[in-house]
């Protein structure tokens, strides 16, 4: 009898990726995406964020030009342009009225990131995005032209959302569960950005609020909603108040601007009133 095959090791669990793929390792994945980004921020010595959010969607100015340009001559090319062409036309002048919030998310993060410097060597309200293109890329964008580090919490997805390329090296991560993610984005965070967004952005909104409502976040955490033209048209508060769903109290809980530089300077204060002083490491990452 051949007993040689005794002497082979078995693996050990850790190593069986099969196994860590399977419904029983859920939890472990699920530990994971808490325990490897907490040891990151820790080695990176992040005590706090401001999370930008808002669309995928929003080009650059100099993109959207690009692609307005593009199809205003195909259009001026041809005697009856097709109805195609022209509702993309259409689209792309959206698309270029829309890019002034790329713009100004840069803006705004090169400005809180220029600040977040003189504070404690680039480690207090680090500029933080959901890691893909449109705003996110903006947020970062903004933080790489201050020459800071900044954040990017991306989410694998169907149609795959590439990192985009303005997101320090040591703190790009790639998440599997949205609730984890989310956990991410609002644990360490003290002051949220909500640009013009889809679902996406509707969801990580309400889902804050109703964080800050119940008290379940007892952090103070300054929500700046911005672009009133666009989120007077989404969102009607307003009628909650009047059908008694919420108290008239609860719509200070976020505070809607439109200018970088005013929002710069409210948040620079709000930080500074309730979060200036470091916090320690407990408060900040076990609580």
């Amino acid at each position: 009898m051949d007993l040689s095959h005794r002497n082979k090791q078995p693996r050990k669990a850790y190593d069986n990726l099969d196994f860590l793929a399977s419904a029983d390792a859920r939890i472990l994945r699920i530990l994971s995406e808490f325990l490897e980004p907490y040891g990151r921020f820790r080695t990176e010595g992040i005590k706090d964020t401001i999370v930008f959010f808002g669309s995928a969607r929003t080009s650059s100015r100099e993109e959207a030009q690009k692609h307005y340009r593009r199809l205003e001559k195909k259009i001026k090319n041809v005697s009856r342009p097709p109805q195609k062409l022209l509702q993309k036309f259409e689209q792309a002048k959206v698309g270029l009225t829309m890019s002034r919030y790329y713009e100004d998310a840069v803006t705004l993060a090169r400005l809180l990131a220029e600040w977040s410097k003189t504070i404690d060597n680039n480690r207090r309200f680090v500029i933080c995005s959901g890691g893909g293109p449109g705003i996110m890329e903006a947020a970062n964008r903004g933080a790489r032209l201050a020459k800071a580090k900044s954040i990017g919490l991306n989410i694998s997805l169907p149609s795959e959302q590439d990192s985009n390329p303005f997101i320090d090296d040591r703190l790009n991560f790639q998440f599997h569960y949205f609730f984890m993610r989310k956990f991410w984005f609002v644990y360490l965070a003290k002051a949220l950005v909500f640009f013009p967004g889809g679902y996406g952005t509707l969801d990580e909104m309400m889902e804050v609020l109703t964080l800050l409502q119940t008290k379940k976040v007892k952090k103070k955490i300054a929500v700046v909603v911005y672009g009133t033209e666009y989120w007077n048209q989404v969102l009607n508060l307003n009628a909650m108040v009047s059908h008694k769903t919420i108290d008239a109290s609860e719509l200070e809980l976020l505070k809607f601007m439109d200018d970088p530089q005013a929002a710069f300077e409210y948040l620079k204060s709000e930080l500074s009133k309730h979060h200036r002083r470091a916090p320690e490491e407990k408060e900040a990452l076990l609580d």
